[in-house]
């Protein structure tokens, strides 16, 4: 069986290292899934969760709020703003992540970044996604 070599990393730590059948993420275009012998490309991240299915292991879940996707034949790199391991989300924090931004948006005040606050939104949303998808395994 032919496998990858995936390395996912944020700005402060490597959160992933070692071999995999696949990963799954969501690219920019669309949810990726990347196999073995896979063309190479390099795209960015939106924000979501990076399935990973390590070779004779359970399937791992990473939370990224963005980043680079590099895909070479054999070797899968992410290069994420920020990465929390699946069992390190916080379901209380993303919520309350989210109804900030919420509020930041239905605010009308000059002093409000509306661009900061939509991708405050879409992090926080996209790690409740993660969160549910995690429990639901």
């Amino acid at each position: 069986m032919s496998t990858l070599h995936v390395d996912v990393v944020s700005a402060e730590e490597s959160i992933f290292e070692g071999e995999a059948e696949f990963v799954v993420l969501p690219g920019e275009s669309g949810e990726l899934g990347i196999f073995p012998q896979h063309t190479p490309l390099i795209t960015r991240i939106r924000p979501g969760a990076v399935r990973i299915k390590p070779v004779g292991k359970s399937e791992e879940l990473v939370f990224v709020a963005g980043g680079i996707l590099e895909v070479q034949p054999h070797r899968v790199t992410v290069l994420a703003d920020t990465a929390i391991r699946g069992h390190d989300l916080d379901e209380a924090k993303a919520e309350e992540a989210r109804k900030k931004a919420e509020e930041a948006l239905a605010n009308r005040s000059a002093d409000v970044d509306y661009a900061k606050a939509q991708a405050e939104l879409a992090e926080a949303i996209a790690q409740i996604q993660a969160i549910r998808k995690l429990r639901g395994k």
